[in-house]
């Protein structure tokens, strides 16, 4: 695949901080885009179960509802709202994980990376805005997802090409730049949120429109400091030919992907299994080919991405169902003020801020004292920290009617070890899959790690459609085992897959 060079930045260029002024510029466009993207997240199940799929004449009025149900209740049966909603937000999630896949091919092989950033905004800034027209809601999220895929993977890539090969800086410079996104998810359900609830849903998804509308503008703005960008040797002169043919292609491409994906809930069931011992087939046939050295560690990865579905199925239920809890079951009284329940999607957000650093701490003084557990025990840790998360909402739940409205602490009780539990896994897991794949497929099963993350939210669309066919107590007790379980699986497979590892790090000493 060809990549883009941009010239580091030399020593003798302005810093803040000790760090180039494109980091600015890269953290802040990444922190408004962040606040779009949560923004919207954070109104999202809410729009669609409290307003717009109550209204009779839905079908009607947004384009493209009546096929889209259609399609998933030849699936599923008939779908309420919740499940509905829930189906819905699972397949948005799911794609946001998918688009960058291609989005990063689309800047590699036609536009660069920043022409392909500055395409990703627009179509996201279109998308947020759509979204304030009810008429236009799913053409809004298809926006969404393209725009996603064209900025995700290019903006973070930037980062580390505004440093030398060998900077000591650049470590810090990715952790600079990650506080961008927790910052952007922090004060946008307190904006966005606010204003979706408060004043009118258009407002909210307004307001993710214009925060995505900033952070185009200021990555327009301060594009002169994030060095020049070289045109790679594999990637022919863009010409408006070129660009017009590969944006087309992208959109295209993806939307054929989306529908083929669809298209999956219709087929008749003996199909689906066909499809399935096709592509299981398929995979088992590319490990045995695999050269002896290579394998174990490829299947370490394949068993723990299975794993890790299960993590994020349970993980998304924070802006699905968990949200809905916090909406009809929880009391946000404060001092007779009603604090919009929207704002419990800035609890994880500030608890990353605060425990990443105490975690980092603790590992170091574990790593000193040789008690540091291997990564594959820190994920099996993380992911049964998240389904025993859900024993306080199962306390919460206990012997509760329908309508009643719990404390907002068990919210945060809950959410305070969700978050531990993400600490654990998720940025373990994309170090570990560089450190064990086998050099000529790393982006490759990189990319395999976040298909996990496509499968895992949209089950967590298919788990949330039970929450209105189960009692909230039982429905938290499935995510517990779900999660729980995923956690137990890892620990029992731990002591071979680390075997796995140590022979791969043994080989390359």
């Amino acid at each position: 695949m060809a990549v883009a060079v941009v010239q580091p930045t030399p020593r003798h260029e302005r810093t803040v901080f000790g760090h180039p002024i494109g980091l600015g510029v890269l953290f802040l466009t990444e922190m408004w885009e962040r606040f779009s993207y949560y923004g919207m997240r954070s109104l999202l199940v809410l729009y669609m179960v409290n307003h717009l799929f109550l209204r009779p004449d839905v079908g009607q009025r947004v384009l493209g509802f009546n096929t889209v149900k259609g399609v998933l209740e030849t699936a599923f049966g008939p779908l309420t709202a919740q499940p509905l909603s829930s189906q819905i937000y699972g397949l948005y999630t799911a794609f946001v994980y998918l688009t960058p896949f291609f989005g990063g091919m689309l800047a590699d092989r036609v536009l660069g990376q920043r022409k392909a950033v500055v395409l990703g905004a627009v179509l996201m800034a279109i998308g947020h805005f759509l979204m304030a027209v009810e008429h236009l809601f799913l053409p809004a999220l298809v926006f969404l997802i393209l725009g996603n895929g064209a900025f995700k993977p290019n903006i973070s890539t930037q980062v580390g090409r505004l440093y030398a090969p060998g900077d000591p800086r650049r470590d810090g410079a990715f952790t600079i730049f990650y506080m961008g996104i927790n910052l952007g998810a922090t004060f946008s359900p307190l904006v966005c949120g606010t204003l979706g609830q408060k004043v009118g849903w258009d407002w909210g998804f307004g307001a993710a429109g214009v925060g995505m509308v900033i952070g185009l503008l200021l990555y327009l703005w301060g594009r002169r400091y994030l060095g020049i960008e070289e045109q790679s040797d594999d990637r022919p002169a863009l010409t408006p030919a070129r660009a017009t043919i590969g944006i087309s292609g992208y959109i295209v491409g993806m939307l054929v992907i989306v529908a083929a994906f669809m298209s999956v809930f219709v087929m008749p069931a003996g199909l689906r299994i066909g499809l399935a011992v096709v592509v299981a087939g398929a995979l088992v046939t590319w490990l045995a080919r695999l050269p002896s050295d290579e394998r174990p560690r490829v299947i370490t990865l394949f068993v723990l991405c299975a794993l890790n579905v299960i993590f994020w199925a349970v993980y998304e239920q924070q802006g699905n169902t968990l949200q809905l809890w916090a909406d009809r079951n929880t009391n946000w009284d404060l001092m007779g003020w009603m604090v919009p329940s929207t704002w419990y999607q800035s609890f994880n957000a500030i608890m990353i801020f605060v425990f990443a650093p105490l975690l980092s701490m603790f590992w170091l003084w574990q790593a000193k004292r040789n008690q540091e557990p291997s990564s594959v025990v820190k994920m099996a840790f993380g992911c049964f920290l998240l389904g025993i998360s859900f024993l306080v909402m199962i306390a919460a739940s206990h012997g509760m009617p329908l309508d009643a409205k719990r404390s907002v602490m068990w919210l945060v009780g809950s959410t305070f070890v969700i978050t531990i539990g993400e600490l654990y896994l998720s940025p373990i897991g994309l170090s570990f899959v560089v450190k064990i794949a086998p050099v000529r497929m790393v982006s490759m099963l990189m990319g395999v790690w976040f298909l996990a993350n496509f499968a895992g939210n949209y089950l967590s669309g298919y788990v949330g459609t039970f929450y209105e066919k189960m009692p909230r107590e039982s429905f938290f007790w499935l995510l517990l085992a779900m999660g729980a379980g995923a956690g137990l699986v890892m620990f029992l497979i731990s002591r071979p897959l680390d075997r796995a590892v140590a022979a791969h790090d043994r080989r390359a000493g």
